[in-house]
């Protein structure tokens, strides 16, 4: 997606450890209209396939996939980093986030994924895969089935789409960095 290539380069910013961030316009200070812009490509991406819900992770998933929601008139949920005390029929694993370096039990109600759901997942990054297995983890315990994963932009250099793609799961990022080597913003 070349409008999102050019405001990666453009406005993001990186930092060594291969970290980019790309705070100005997609996972805090938001651009809904390069949003709007990114949902139709992954609607563009995924047409041929079987989808009546979207799922994603709190909390910068959460963004995109309203927009995908939204333009598809099809409901979203989102996976929770933390136990309500109200949840109920709870389906949990547990994520390590490379970022926080920090595990979560994440959890989400087995009211709100079933074995009627044929999901989307949505996220802003996809880089070592540890949230998406988490996803594959409770989509498998529920029942429902996965009909890809949408990314916005994919660290190819950090493997998880390489471990998504060898399980089968077709995966969709709309920019993929091949390498942040000396800081250096490199996209496919």
């Amino acid at each position: 997606m070349e409008l999102l290539k050019q405001r990666i380069l453009q406005d993001g910013r990186c930092y060594p450890g291969g970290i980019l961030k790309v705070d100005s316009f997609i996972n805090h200070q938001m651009d809904p209209m390069l949003m709007y812009k990114i949902a139709e490509e992954f609607i563009c991406r995924f047409q041929d396939r079987k989808i009546n819900k979207i799922v994603t992770i709190e909390a910068s998933g959460i963004a995109p996939a309203i927009m995908v929601g939204y333009i598809m008139q099809l409901p979203v949920v989102f996976v929770k980093k933390k136990k309500p005390k109200t949840m109920e029929n709870m389906l949990s694993t547990v994520v390590h986030s490379f970022t926080k370096d920090r595990d979560y039990t994440v959890c989400i109600s087995n009211n709100f994924l079933t074995p009627d759901d044929h999901i989307l997942f949505i996220d802003d990054f996809l880089a070592y895969g540890n949230a998406a297995m988490g996803i594959v983890e409770l989509v498998e315990q529920s029942g429902a089935v996965i009909e890809g994963m949408g990314f916005i932009i994919e660290k190819a250099f950090q493997d998880g789409g390489n471990m998504l793609r060898e399980k089968g799961i077709r995966v969709e990022s709309l920019a993929i960095i091949d390498n942040l080597d000396d800081c250096k913003i490199t996209i496919r």
